[in-house]
């Protein structure tokens, strides 16, 4: 039998969450090898993130299986308040697992979404819901140009080209400097980045006076849940590697894929060592000589002991 009445009953108002949702996909399985640095890399992403965006918003965090140091790191910062939501998964549902459930639980009409290894610049969210907001039909937006897969972004480019108050653009648009910035985040080499900038182009499209470039990517982006939620559940049976289907089903479908022409995202990857002013506090020893490294540089040593790298991650890590 009940005794007395839920005190929630009395309870006149609730919380609305905010138009815009920063959802932050994690995963840290354990703090050595490649994930040495990424303690660091996920605390500055979060904390460039409250520094950084310009309209209001709500902070979710889906953890997808990380260790218990990185899962109760996250605890405090939820419990300071610096977390709105906050979600913890006891094992790796893969990217399209975790995005069926973050994705579809974002309370907000706008979900940006990021990995954890993104570094934001100051306006990269009042300028990304710019776009979103002037463009018709746009089914993501990336908050930094790049060049993507021109097959991609085909229905943005054919819309702009039917439209008759678009203005359409085909050249170099983005610097070289802004290019290899980020294609060397990737691991590129620098001989590889320019063979592929000179082989290669930018669409812009100006609309309403607003320009934007042609493609987006799936590791950073900006997108009305109305939208995204026409796709999912995502079928996606390995954790990486098929993520690129919501891209290809957003083009696929005429939604438009835009980035700003200015660079307001910038991808970390696994280190802080790139970032002028950071110091990795959990990375290797940044002292120690690179001549000591040269056998592990050398091309058969190197390739044998990735090989067995790879394998012991996927028989620990990625089973499913």
């Amino acid at each position: 039998m009940r005794v007395g009445q839920n005190p929630a009953k009395f309870v006149n108002q609730v919380a609305k969450p905010e138009r815009i949702t920063v959802a932050v996909l994690n995963y840290i399985p354990f703090v050595s090898g490649f994930y040495a640095e990424m303690r660091d890399v996920l605390q500055v992403c979060l904390d460039n993130i409250r520094s950084t965006a310009d309209l209001p918003y709500d902070l979710l965090v889906f953890d997808n299986g990380s260790c218990k140091e990185v899962r109760d790191a996250l605890v405090e910062e939820f419990a300071a308040g610096k977390i709105q939501y906050l979600l913890l998964s006891d094992k790796n549902l893969g990217k399209g697992g975790a995005w069926n459930i973050m994705l579809s639980g974002a309370p907000g009409e706008i979900v940006a979404y990021t990995d954890n290894d993104c570094l934001f610049y100051d306006g990269w969210l009042s300028k990304s819901v710019e776009i979103l907001d002037t463009f018709p039909n746009v089914g993501m937006v990336t908050s930094r140009p790049f060049r993507t897969r021109s097959e991609y972004y085909s229905s943005t480019v054919a819309w702009g080209e039917s439209a008759p108050d678009v203005k359409v653009e085909h050249g170099n648009f983005i610097p070289y400097e802004v290019f290899q910035e980020f294609d060397l985040s990737l691991g590129q080499t620098k001989e590889e980045i320019r063979e592929h900038y000179d082989n290669s182009e930018d669409v812009r499209l100006t609309y309403q006076g607003v320009p934007a470039i042609a493609g987006a990517s799936h590791w950073q982006f900006l997108a009305k849940k109305s939208v995204l939620e026409q796709f999912l559940p995502f079928d996606m049976d390995r954790p990486m590697g098929q993520v690129k289907r919501l891209d290809e089903r957003l083009n696929q479908t005429g939604y438009l894929r835009l980035m700003p022409t200015e660079p307001y995202a910038m991808n970390m990857s696994n280190t802080l060592r790139n970032l002028p002013g950071h110091v990795s506090k959990t990375g290797p020893d940044s002292g120690r000589s690179k001549k000591s490294y040269w056998l592990l540089d050398f091309p058969v040593v190197k390739r044998v002991l990735l090989f067995f790298y790879n394998k012991i991650f996927r028989w620990y890590y990625d089973r499913n």
